[in-house]
């Protein structure tokens, strides 16, 4: 019977710990660039269409990126929230990536909202600063887009399928943390996905290729 969040230690992705095993590999602030300050800053606008599936948001980043520099690699992708919005099935209303040039030895937070929510959230692709970018680690490596065949809307119905039990004994907890990335643990791109805390919830992992719920 799954009571407890799976181990942190081993289980690497969480919504803190994948941010932090990103930025081992990182000389600069961990913390996302701004947008563009040339964004207008007017009253909140919401998009007619509802939270959107990680592929939908990371292809349009992506070919951002791609201009940025022809090297571009994605290090983690992660669901966020947007106010007025509720992120569901594994769907958000905003997600971000971070990509990284080993030929610029730099990195960028990209985004993508379905909304306007000024000052600090824009319609559409916003690219942040460059920040300096040591190169690739054992917990921080680059995601093969070849291999990103399982989109977040159906990690989260694998891991939910994985979390019932628990899920049945804890109605009405969230989930809290949706996120992809890799380390030298999978060797594949892993979608983690967490429900309450880190101390009182439960997690999955993913496989980002196959669909399939890594056991550990």
């Amino acid at each position: 019977m799954k009571e407890v969040v799976r181990s942190f230690a081993v289980g690497v992705f969480s919504l803190a710990a994948m941010p932090a095993l990103l930025m081992m590999g990182c000389s600069g602030s961990s913390q996302p660039a701004p947008a563009a300050a040339s964004q207008p800053a007017a009253q909140t606008q919401k998009a007619s269409a509802g939270p959107v599936s990680a592929k939908d948001a990371f292809w349009p980043m992506y070919k951002e990126a791609h201009a940025w520099a022809s090297d571009v690699m994605v290090l983690r992708l992660t669901a966020k929230p947007v106010a007025g919005f509720q992120n569901q099935g594994g769907k958000a209303a905003m997600w971000e990536a971070v990509f990284a040039s080993g030929s610029k030895a730099k990195y960028r937070t990209f985004t993508y909202s379905i909304a306007d929510v000024p000052p600090d959230i824009y319609k559409g692709v916003n690219g942040g600063m460059e920040v300096p970018w040591t190169g690739v680690t054992r917990d921080a490596m680059p995601v093969d887009v070849s291999s990103f065949n399982v989109d977040s809307d159906a990690a989260y119905l694998a891991a939910s399928a994985d979390a019932a039990e628990w899920l049945k004994k804890n109605p009405g907890k969230e989930v809290s943390a949706i996120e992809m990335g890799d380390t030298y643990r999978f060797q594949v791109p892993v979608w983690y996905v967490m429900w309450g805390t880190k101390s009182s919830g439960y997690a999955a992992w993913v496989d980002a290729s196959s669909g399939k719920v890594l056991k550990r």
